[in-house]
């Protein structure tokens, strides 16, 4: 199985995509979206969904694996990343790849096995897992390559193929 995880954004979308067989990672490739701030936001977006189909096409993935959004404080920014979050889940759409939604809870307890763990240590364990010899740079890179582990932790779970067979994302 292939997993793209992707942690959303608009100035950086980060994405990761490994591969899981017989209980081991592979990692596939990993990196960030990157959009300048001085470009008009509708030029973000579409370098997001150009950017992002390249990437798909080249690691062919089975499943997409993406942050569940929660409103933070500033609304204005709340709103941007959840159209490029939209942006995001179109191109899933448009290029066939299924999508699946982890909330932070569900991505801490399925990389570290401790729901209150704090982010270098979930990182620290993406990297272990991943056996990568530093935790990848920025942040959101390593955040999507933990969204791709908690999938195919998830996935092979009986009530996720039940869902999965249902076609109950």
């Amino acid at each position: 199985m292939v997993v793209l995880g992707i942690d959303p954004g608009y100035a950086i979308v980060g994405y990761g995509a490994i591969s899981y067989r017989n209980n081991n990672f592979t990692p596939i490739s990993f990196g960030s979206i990157v959009t300048e701030s001085d470009l008009d936001f509708n030029r973000r977006l579409e370098i997001i969904y150009d950017d992002l189909s390249e990437v798909i096409k080249r690691t062919k993935p089975d499943a997409m694996s993406i942050e569940r959004l929660y409103f933070q404080n500033n609304a204005k920014t709340a709103i941007m990343v959840a159209e490029a979050r939209g942006v995001i889940l179109l191109t899933a759409q448009r290029l066939g790849v299924p999508v699946y939604e982890y909330t932070p809870l569900q991505v801490k307890t399925a990389v570290t096995g401790y729901g209150k763990a704090k982010k270098p240590q979930v990182m620290e364990m993406t990297r272990r897992l991943l056996k990568l010899k530093d935790v990848p740079k920025p942040d959101d890179t390593a955040d999507a390559l933990a969204l791709a582990i908690t999938h195919t932790q998830s996935a092979g779970s009986g009530l996720r193929k039940f869902m999965i067979d249902k076609g109950i994302k």
